[in-house]
C-alpha cells in the first residue's frame, strides 16, 4: 500500500480536487490518502477558537457562516447530481451545527482541538462523496480510530498499525482508503493536533505504521528547493536526498516539509517522494536512504529564534557547569537548537518562548544573561559537507554580514551560521551565488 498526502492547496478548490482525482485514479494498487483541510480553513477554525476564549460570538457566527459557505460552494461545483448535493451539504452542515454547538462550552486545549480539526473532517467527507459519484470507490476511515500518539516526539508507530490495520479489515473491500491529517488523541484519549502542518507527520507516521511501500507528499511545489524559491532566484528541485539530509532541512525551516516529517520513518527504508499537485509528471524530490552524491545539496532557513548567552566567571575549568544550564532547559521542555561554549560563556539558542522568562530567572543564579531576539538559522546541508574543500567558502560570508553563532563539526551534514533575521535574505543570496551560482562547492 502506498501512502498519499495532498495539503490545503492541492484540496483547496473544486479543480485541484480534480487534480487530486486524476492523480489517485492514474496509479496503481491500494492507497491511503491522507488529506489536509481546504486552504484556509484552518486559519478560519483559529479565529473561531480565539474567539471562543475572547467571548466574541459574532466572529464565532461570521467564521462559521463563512466556512458553510465555501463547502457548500465546493460540493456545488463537483458534484452534478442534485440529490447527491442535498445529501453531502446535509452532513456538512450537521458537521458546522455541531461546531457551534462546541462553541458554547468552556474553553480548554481539547475544544481548541476539537475546533481546529474540523476543516479535515469536512474535507474528507467531501472528496470521497465526491469519488463515489465519479464511480471511484473508496472506504473513508475516521483518523481518530487509529491516530493515538502519546508521545509528540516519538510515537509508537506499531501500535498505530495494530489499530489501522483494524480499521481496515471491518472496512469495504476498496482500493482507495481517505483519512484526515493533523488529528491524533493524546495520552489522556482526548482529542489533539500534530501541530501547523501535521499532516505531513500523520502521512510518514501512518507509512511506517503499514510499511508503506511509498509515501508521496504532493504539495504545490515540484520537490524540495536547493534555496528558498520565495527570495532567491534561479532555485531548484533537488533531485535526490538522504534521510538525513532531509530531516536536516526539515527543522531548520524547509516549508515544504514539517519539522517531523521524516523521523519515523528513518530505519524502515520507505522512501519519500515530494510532488506537485499540479504538474505531477514533475519529477520532484525522492528522499531516501541512499545518499546520491556527496557535498552540498541545499540551504534553508528557521525564523523566530532567540540567542541567550550565559557568561559566568565560574565556568572557568570547573565540571558540571553545563549540566545545571541544561537542566533548566530540561526542567521547562524547552529545545535548544545550536550552542557554542567559550572558557567563560554559553551561547544557545531555542525557538519556544513560551517559559522564557522563567528559564531566564532561573538561569540568572548561575552568571550574567544577555537574550537577542530575532534571528534566523541558515543550514547549509549536504552528505559530508564538512569533508568538502570547496565548504569553506561559504565562510566568506563573514565579510559581508555580522554572524551571531557557527555551528560546525556537530554533524557531517551540517554548518547552521545565526544571524539577524534582517540580514537573512541577503545571507541567503550570498551563500547561493557563493556555493551554487559559481559551482565552487564540488562532490566529495
Amino acid at each position: 500500500m502506498k501512502v498519499l498526502k495532498f495539503g490545503g492547496t492541492s484540496v483547496g478548490s473544486a479543480a485541484s480536487i480534480r487534480n487530486v482525482k486524476n492523480i489517485i485514479s492514474t496509479r496503481s494498487g491500494s492507497k491511503l490518502l491522507v488529506l489536509s483541510a481546504m486552504s484556509g480553513v484552518t486559519n478560519q477554525l483559529v479565529e473561531i477558537s480565539a474567539a471562543v476564549q475572547t467571548g466574541k460570538v459574532n466572529v464565532i457566527f461570521e467564521n462559521i457562516r463563512a466556512l458553510r459557505e465555501k463547502h457548500f460552494e465546493l460540493i456545488d461545483e463537483l458534484v452534478e447530481s442534485s440529490s447527491a448535493r442535498k445529501e453531502i451539504k446535509s452532513v456538512i452542515a450537521a458537521q458546522l451545527e455541531i461546531l457551534q454547538a462546541s462553541c458554547s462550552e468552556s474553553w480548554t486545549d481539547e475544544l481548541e482541538a476539537r475546533i481546529l480539526t474540523n476543516g479535515e473532517s469536512l474535507l474528507t467527507f467531501i472528496f470521497s462523496s465526491y469519488l463515489k459519484e465519479e464511480n471511484i470507490g473508496n472506504t473513508l476511515l475516521d483518523a481518530r480510530d487509529f491516530m493515538h500518539i502519546s508521545n509528540l516526539e516519538n510515537p509508537d508507530t506499531g501500535y498505530v498499525g495494530e489499530l489501522l490495520n483494524d480499521a481496515l479489515k471491518n472496512s469495504e473491500a476498496n482500493d482507495i482508503f481517505i483519512t484526515q491529517g493533523f488529528v491524533r488523541l493524546d495520552r489522556n484519549n482526548k482529542v489533539s493536533t500534530l501541530k501547523r502542518g501535521g499532516s505531513d507527520y500523520t502521512a510518514t507516521i501512518l507509512g511506517a505504521a503499514i510499511r508503506a511501500s511509498e509515501i508521496q507528499i504532493w504539495t504545490d511545489i515540484s520537490g524540495l528547493h536547493n534555496n528558498d524559491p520565495r527570495f532567491v532566484d534561479n532555485t531548484h528541485a533537488v533531485a535526490q536526498l538522504s534521510f538525513e539530509e532531509a530531516a536536516e532541512l526539515a527543522y531548520f525551516g524547509a516549508k515544504i516539509l514539517h519539522p517531523q516529517t521524516i523521523s519515523p520513518i528513518i530505519g524502515k527504508n520507505i522512501p519519500v517522494y515530494l510532488k506537485n499537485t499540479f504538474t505531477p509528471d514533475a519529477d520532484g524530490t525522492c528522499i531516501s536512504a541512499l545518499a546520491e552524491k556527496k557535498g552540498l545539496k541545499a540551504i534553508s532557513a528557521k525564523d523566530d529564534i532567540t540567542a541567550i548567552k550565559i557568561k559566568s566567571n565560574r565556568m572557568l575549568m570547573a565540571h558540571g557547569f553545563l549540566k545545571k544550564i541544561f537542566e533548566v532547559f530540561d526542567k521547562y521542555e524547552t529545545a535548544i537548537d545550536m550552542i557554542t561554549t567559550s572558557e567563560i560563556a554559553i551561547s544557545l539558542t531555542i525557538d519556544d518562548v513560551r517559559n522564557l522568562e522563567l528559564i531566564i530567572s532561573e538561569l540568572e543564579q548561575y552568571g550574567e544573561i544577555s537574550v537577542d531576539y530575532s534571528h534566523s538559522i541558515i543550514c547549509v546541508v549536504g552528505e559530508g559537507l564538512i569533508e568538502d574543500k570547496g565548504t569553506s567558502r561559504l565562510f566568506e560570508i563573514l565579510q559581508d554580514v555580522p554572524v551571531r553563532m557557527i555551528s560546525y563539526g556537530g554533524s557531517n551534514n551540517n554548518i547552521s551560521l545565526l544571524v539577524d533575521t534582517k540580514h537573512k535574505i541577503e545571507v541567503l543570496r550570498k551563500l547561493n551565488e557563493k556555493l551554487f551560482e559559481v559551482n565552487l562547492v564540488k562532490s566529495v
